[in-house]
């Protein structure tokens, strides 16, 4: 008794001299008449639904990019949304099968399972989520520039200083690789104004460890420049460091949290991990924020925020969030406004934006699609700055800036 495969349907036959015979049941493979029908019954049953969906809209839906996300921010006429993207995913879908004559009825289960959920957690996004600095787009990069260290330090991090209402290193550009198994560093370059940056000249190092391996150097593809401070994630711990430029001076604060993630225990995966890059820190028109996952909350993302208390000259915690959104199921995260947006990989030169939590609410949206274009496989870092509402990427040894549209 002989077998083969057959579309990866495996049949069984018998050998016949030297020949292999069995039977082939094809009606499989068929093009599905009935399921057919029904859909396409749907599809002109809600055809005037989506028309007139459309007539209210208006100008704030394009009709050529009629996509769930522009229908969400129709929040007063979006009360049977959920049916309307249902109908239109069915429209596209009819028009797809028509275009064959055979069709994978597994995939066709598969994907009409992900539209009826889809479509079900739409109705569950709350109301009350969206803040007035909520993202609806991300610009293609504004600004494309090597790291001025070079291509081979994939992992790092840059900007620019990220404080509001700070004189102090206004204008400052940062870029922060991490020179050791592109794990740790040591040290920070900045430039004092956007064309020496872009330039590469004119810059001033600063070294907060005195080495790789010091309680005081970076662990991990992630800092702030904030006033006159670098805030980063501190050498195989749970803490978050704070350099000071002026003073040379590191103070830390130990994150809240039962098993709180470090030296590569909760990394951002999603496609590939990014080693060690357990702590996010980040900066937005609230302040400063970290980005981490604990074993506590079962290895999903869990938000604190920090706190610089000058007089006492100590950083603290003041309060913490925990998510549902498993932090290595995420390639990268950053804050604006109090929300925090996960990415995840799409393809090698573009990334997505996928996930939104907000911290005023406690509410989260798992259904935004904001595409970010890079122009190379790996993101170890992306941050938010609040002075000029831009988006940095360290995108494998390139510098990727894009503008935030809200």
């Amino acid at each position: 008794m002989i077998y083969f495969i057959y579309f990866l349907h495996r049949l069984w036959g018998r050998k016949n001299n030297d020949s292999c015979v069995c039977a082939v049941n094809s009606s499989m493979w068929s093009f599905p008449v009935v399921k057919y029908e029904a859909v396409h019954q749907q599809v002109l049953s809600c055809e005037g639904s989506l028309n007139n969906l459309q007539e209210q809209v208006g100008t704030k839906v394009n009709q050529h990019h009629f996509t769930l996300w522009s229908l969400i921010q129709t929040r007063n006429i979006t009360e049977n949304i959920c049916t309307y993207v249902l109908c239109l995913y069915a429209m596209l879908y009819v028009d797809r099968m028509t275009t064959s004559d055979t069709i994978n009825m597994k995939t066709v289960k598969d994907k009409l399972r992900y539209l009826k959920n889809s479509a079900e957690y739409c109705k569950s996004i709350p109301k009350d989520f969206k803040g007035k600095c909520l993202m609806t787009n991300i610009s293609d990069p504004v600004m494309t520039k090597v790291s001025p260290y070079g291509k081979s330090y994939i992992s790092g991090s840059w900007g620019k200083q990220a404080q509001m209402d700070s004189l102090a290193q206004m204008s400052s550009y940062w870029v922060l690789p991490l020179l050791s198994g592109h794990i740790w560093g040591n040290s920070l370059r900045m430039y004092q104004t956007y064309e020496d940056f872009m330039a590469s000249v004119n810059n001033k190092d600063y070294t907060f460890a005195p080495s790789y391996t010091h309680a005081d150097a970076i662990e991990g593809p992630s800092a702030v420049l904030y006033g006159e401070a670098l805030y980063y994630h501190c050498y195989r711990s749970a803490d978050v460091c704070r350099y000071d430029l002026n003073t040379n001076i590191v103070k830390r604060v130990t994150l809240p949290g039962i098993g709180v993630g470090f030296n590569n225990k909760f990394p951002y995966c999603y496609y590939e991990c990014r080693a060690n890059s357990d702590v996010d820190i980040e900066a937005d028109e609230t302040g400063l924020w970290a980005i981490y996952a604990t074993v506590g909350n079962h290895g999903n993302l869990v938000v604190s925020r920090l706190v610089w208390d000058s007089e006492g000259e100590e950083l603290n915690v003041t309060q913490t969030w925990a998510t549902r959104l498993f932090k290595k199921a995420a390639t990268n995260a950053f804050m604006v406004c109090g929300v925090l947006y996960a990415t995840r990989y799409v393809d090698e030169y573009r990334e997505e934006v996928f996930y939104a939590f907000d911290t005023a609410t406690g509410k989260e949206d798992n259904s935004l699609a904001l595409p970010l274009e890079k122009v190379a496989k790996g993101v170890a870092s992306l941050s938010y700055n609040p002075t000029n509402r831009q988006i940095f990427m360290y995108n494998d040894g390139y510098l990727l800036a894009y503008q935030a549209h809200f």
